[in-house]
């Protein structure tokens, strides 16, 4: 026997149909390229997203067919989301900070059809347009360009493009498990790895991220989401923002602490979520211009652990609550947020101030466990203390890679996330190293095996290990301990030069320390641990405070 109710499927469409139906002259606030502010709503956003799916339409596509978009935080950006899903194709967004040779992979891996990109990254789409050959159209987010059109001559505009369509548009009936975005994770070694979202997991994630113990949105409030759109859909808000009917401000390429602050100050902005980093040069900006972020009530901070200091500055400066959350590409990226429990607030501030430093718990749709080893044969204590390899199930999980057709998961259908962590008997999760020695630097990862292999080709290197030191703004870096052959005189700038070309910039070491020998174990694996209690610190020696 079944119930005897309605079935709806969970479509992004119903998400933004929702919005302009009851949240229509609700403010979208938007930094554009050029610096300039627009200010638009949830109803217009519906317009220009259906105007856009028509747009789409003329392009003869056939459903699930990527859409890729290179593009910042901005009204633009937000309604092509809508526009490309709700008309059954897939929004990819892409990393812009990735070495042009990943970004050219990506497109081709996607097979994307369409390429959407702000003004600011035209170097970097003809950087890379003689290499994907699937992109059919080029379409920049912006009005006419005559510098772009002659960069690029079969580029269309989109301020015209949607201009000339019409703002009715029936969003497409689709089965809820049919897929409608795409990101790439760098969290790996090797090529970057798709995670296929559906509409039901994107449409499920959006209420969990929103409940009162996640990131706590209400229609009352108006929400920055500094975390990039292309960074795991910025966290889901887009999506989060339009099932709750919030006001959103968008910031555009500018992130730095003083632009953040005035958009803060001038909009009264209730919550913000972006990485660390971001928040540090936040903290100085206001510091600087003595900005008491009167309006700011709560920050989310993810991509990175949140250094106590700063939470108490936030709190004790600011009034304003710092959250931890927790998550990756692979999860949508919700996986744990911590929101204090009831019986938390019997205790003293000290102690809930000391609750605050875990990556947190999670919310209903998700479940975590921490194993001895990946395979998840058997499980650690829940006991806060004992540490194990981070694995995750849920509504909103990855269980296979695109393009790849082997499971993601154990055998028994968790996903490993490659962290090691404790978890207590409330859920309460805190991540305490990183199996594969990921670098994460500013909210990203960065592979230590990647720049390995780049350094060990060098004919003057003879043995190397890139290990993640400490840095007091970034989190972590890079660095490189190397072995010079027996008669070389190579140089750190010369190690350093022969990343460039081959790499991000941002992804290049630091340093470069040269050694006699590096430890290796019994079976010839270098003991990484070994290099990262003498030279994890080197950073911040030499890192002024």
């Amino acid at each position: 026997m079944i119930g005897n109710m309605m079935f709806q499927p969970l479509l992004i469409s119903s998400l933004i149909e929702h919005a302009a139906t009851y949240h229509a002259d609700t403010e979208i606030i938007s930094k554009n390229t050029d610096g300039s502010m627009t200010h638009t709503n949830w109803g217009q956003v519906a317009q220009n997203a259906k105007r856009f799916a028509n747009v789409l339409a003329s392009f003869d596509l056939a459903i699930s067919d990527r859409v890729a978009t290179i593009a910042w935080n901005n009204h633009r950006h937000l309604e092509t989301w809508y526009g490309i899903s709700g008309s059954g194709l897939v929004c990819h967004t892409i990393n812009p900070r990735l070495f042009p040779e990943q970004l050219s992979y990506i497109v081709n891996d996607a097979d994307d059809k369409v390429l959407i990109f702000d003004k600011t990254f035209i170097n970097l789409v003809l950087s890379i347009k003689d290499s994907i050959p699937s992109v059919e159209h080029f379409i920049c987010l912006d009005a006419f360009d005559r510098d772009i059109q002659k960069a690029l001559p079969n580029v269309c505009f989109y301020d015209d493009l949607i201009k000339e369509r019409s703002d009715q548009f029936e969003w497409t009936e689709l089965d809820e498990a049919k897929a409608s975005s795409l990101c790439y994770t760098s969290g790996t070694t090797g090529n970057p790895k798709g995670v296929l979202y559906s509409h039901r997991s994107t449409v499920l994630h959006s209420y969990a991220s929103s409940l009162p113990d996640s990131f706590n949105f209400s229609a009352l409030d108006r929400i920055l989401p500094v975390v990039p759109m292309f960074h795991v859909n910025a966290w889901g808000t887009p999506y989060s923002a339009a099932m709750i009917g919030c006001s959103m401000v968008l910031p555009g390429p500018m992130l730095d602490g003083a632009s953040l602050v005035q958009l803060i100050d001038q909009y009264k902005v209730t919550n913000a979520l972006g990485v660390p980093t971001i928040w540090q040069g936040l903290l100085n900006a206001a510091y600087q211009s003595g900005s008491k972020l009167e309006s700011l009530v709560r920050n989310i901070v993810g991509g990175a652990a949140c250094p106590p200091s700063m939470l108490k500055a936030f709190k004790d400066d600011f009034q304003c609550e710092t959250i931890h959350a927790w998550g990756m590409t692979e999860t949508s990226p919700l996986g744990a947020v911590n929101q204090l429990k009831a019986k938390h607030l019997e205790t003293d501030e000290t102690e809930q101030f000391k609750q605050r430093f875990a990556q947190g718990r999670p919310p209903y749709g998700v479940s975590l466990r921490v194993c001895h080893d990946e395979k998840g044969v058997e499980e650690s204590a829940r006991d806060g203390y004992t540490p194990g390899h981070l694995q995750i199930k849920g509504h909103w999980i990855v269980e296979s890679y695109f393009n790849q057709f082997d499971h993601a998961l154990t055998q028994d259908n968790w996903f490993d996330t490659g962290d090691i962590a404790t978890l207590d008997q409330d859920g309460y999760m805190q991540i305490s190293d990183r199996s594969k020695d990921l670098i994460k630097s500013g909210g990203e990862w960065i592979s230590s095996v990647e720049l390995e292999n780049i350094a060990i080709a060098h004919p003057e290197l003879e043995m190397v290990a890139v290990i993640a030191a400490s840095h007091a703004k970034w989190d972590e870096r890079p660095i490189l301990i190397a072995k010079r052959a027996a008669v070389s005189s190579l140089s750190e700038a010369e190690v350093l030069a022969f990343y460039h070309n081959k790499i991000a910039k941002w992804q290049i070491p630091d340093r470069v320390i040269f050694v006699d020998a590096i430890p290796v174990g019994g079976t010839g694996k270098i003991l990484k641990k070994d290099l990262r209690e003498i030279y994890g610190s080197v950073l911040l020696e030499e890192t002024p405070a």
